[in-house]
């Protein structure tokens, strides 16, 4: 099914050809980033990921990170205004070790945006996923990296109020439940800042995850649910590390933005230079 730069495919076909979708090489660790969404609530006219702070992008930002702790190969999902993506790319003349995956039905939501990315799940790779609109202190990855589970989520206890942050559910120090409504009894929750690190085993159990949702026509679900459904089925495989003491933010409305800008960046620059 065709689609135009701006617009979306009405339904995801398992046959369907996906660009740039193999990886590009096997190696110990891969990062796979999510900058295919059109981000409505923001109200930009281009792709979260190019949204500059202190005339760097997001975007920008993420790929010096990867590769400041060693993570070189990195697959990015684009769908809205993909090419301007492509351009970034460009621009910052970091083509190699980067690959472009696209994703045609990028509006149905961002689980079709992980599994346009199943092949590289199965490649035998360690996985860091990420979500591209966020604006974070680079020792973030770091941590992600080093932390000892096998698959770890990042976590912060200083949670927002309400439905929207992501819970990660914690009860005698095991991962219990990962959703915004939370339905199995825990001691405490932070929010998930979006970052993940997967074994390649559980790597490929996240791809056939995300496969099911697809068959059974759930693609509008977010991918967290299937993360979810990981989680609650072998709880002692997953982990957390705690950044609560690090600068970040996402940015889905235009008062992240600001606060991004007047808030984190400070707090980032001192950070780096203590």
């Amino acid at each position: 099914m065709s689609t135009t730069e701006n617009g979306g495919s009405s339904a995801p076909d398992a046959l369907a050809p996906r660009e740039d979708a193999s990886p590009r090489k096997q190696s110990s660790m891969s990062a796979i980033i999510l900058a295919a969404g059109r981000g409505r609530r923001l109200g930009q006219p281009k792709p979260k990921a190019l949204l500059e702070f202190d005339g760097k992008t997001l975007l920008e930002r993420h790929i010096a990170a990867l590769r400041a702790h060693g993570v070189h190969d990195i697959s990015i999902t684009v769908g809205y205004q993909s090419m301007a993506i492509r351009s970034e790319i460009a621009r910052l003349g970091v083509a190699d070790g980067v690959t472009l995956v696209d994703n045609p039905y990028f509006l149905q939501g961002s689980l079709v945006s992980v599994w346009a990315q199943r092949d590289r799940l199965r490649s035998g790779a360690s996985i860091v996923l990420m979500d591209a609109d966020v604006l974070y202190d680079p020792r973030m990855i770091g941590r992600l990296l080093r932390a000892e589970p096998p698959n770890v989520l990042l976590l912060d206890r200083m949670i927002e109020p309400g439905d929207e942050p992501v819970k990660i559910c914690v009860r005698d120090n095991t991962l219990v439940d990962f959703a915004k409504k939370p339905v199995h009894p825990h001691d405490w929750h932070g929010e998930s800042v979006g970052f993940f690190r997967f074994s390649p085993e559980m790597a490929a159990a996240l791809a056939e995850r995300i496969d099911d949702y697809v068959r059974a026509g759930r693609t509008t679900d977010e991918y967290e649910e299937a993360i979810r459904d990981l989680i609650v089925a072998r709880p002692v495989q997953f982990g957390y590390v705690d950044i609560s003491d690090l600068p970040w933010s996402e940015i889905e409305f235009e008062a992240d933005v600001v606060r991004a800008q007047r808030e984190i960046l400070p707090q980032i620059a001192d950070l780096q230079d203590a």
